[in-house]
């Protein structure tokens, strides 16, 4: 048996021959991996995809430890999507992961090609970026799943699935529905989005980052954006909610379950 075939054994063996082969063939780009898109980009190799890029801009910060997949004391400074990347391919070399050091927004989205993908994944902070994907995703032909806020919650039981329209008792989910009310921006179609209705208060000191600067040492040479080096975005932040280490894991798993059950369920 090659190493390919006993990677996925479990996995052919639950959903057979033709839905793995399937899995093999799908292209998925995931923007944003920090709690939530590490964890899904990881369970979708796991799970068989093949054609995985990932998009982020960042740097590995010491209080992403706490919560993002590729965040350890050895990899503080480093490229986020060149570190994910090359633990992506430790665990299927035959994989291609397009690591892409970029931020998403409306002056280069049309360098994604997001017609070329068969499933998006939004996973990124920044409501201004994220409405524009959203609008931009549902133009294609592409299934297209959202992740909501997974900060300020604890409680994994109240992680729900709902179409974008339907989410209720997510503030993030609210604030974009309204302001893609005001803005007129055009939702071509229903996408499902992935939340929870829990939400606690900041109980910790210095919630506020202010103008602090990064705890991290200084960014460390490599790929990517020259513009990029010493890239962070804790000084940028007016505030900054605290967040376990299960609730974005789990946003993320579950959207890979999305993706790979919508997969399963393809005629």
């Amino acid at each position: 048996m090659g190493i390919e075939k006993g990677i996925f054994q479990r996995t052919e063996l639950l959903i057979g021959k033709s839905k793995m082969n399937k899995l093999r063939e799908k292209r998925v780009i995931i923007f944003g991996i920090g709690g939530v898109g590490s964890w899904c980009a990881e369970s979708l190799i796991r799970s068989g995809i093949q054609y995985l890029t990932i998009v982020d801009s960042d740097r590995v910060c010491v209080t992403n430890i706490n919560r993002q997949l590729m965040a350890t004391t050895k990899t503080v400074g480093e490229v986020k999507t060149e570190i994910l990347k090359e633990r992506l391919l430790d665990i299927n070399p035959k994989a291609e992961i397009n690591a892409l050091q970029m931020i998403y927004s409306e002056e280069n989205h049309e360098f994604f090609e997001l017609n070329t993908y068969d499933f998006i994944i939004d996973a990124i902070d920044s409501m201004k970026n994220k409405i524009h994907l959203i609008q931009m995703a549902t133009q294609t032909k592409a299934v297209f799943f959202s992740s909501l806020g997974a900060a300020l919650k604890m409680d994994p039981t109240r992680i729900k699935v709902a179409e974008f329209w339907n989410v209720d008792g997510c503030p993030l989910g609210s604030a974009l529905r309204k302001k893609i009310r005001q803005s007129r921006v055009k939702v071509s179609k229903k996408f499902m989005c992935v939340y929870s209705d829990e939400l606690l208060q900041n109980l910790g000191e210095n919630a506020s980052c202010g103008t602090e600067k990064c705890l991290c040492p200084k960014a460390k040479s490599g790929p990517g954006d020259p513009e990029l080096a010493d890239h962070e975005w804790c000084s940028l932040k007016a505030k900054i909610n605290g967040t376990t280490s299960h609730m974005p894991a789990i946003f993320g798993l579950t959207i890979a379950g999305l993706v790979t059950q919508s997969i399963y369920n393809e005629e």
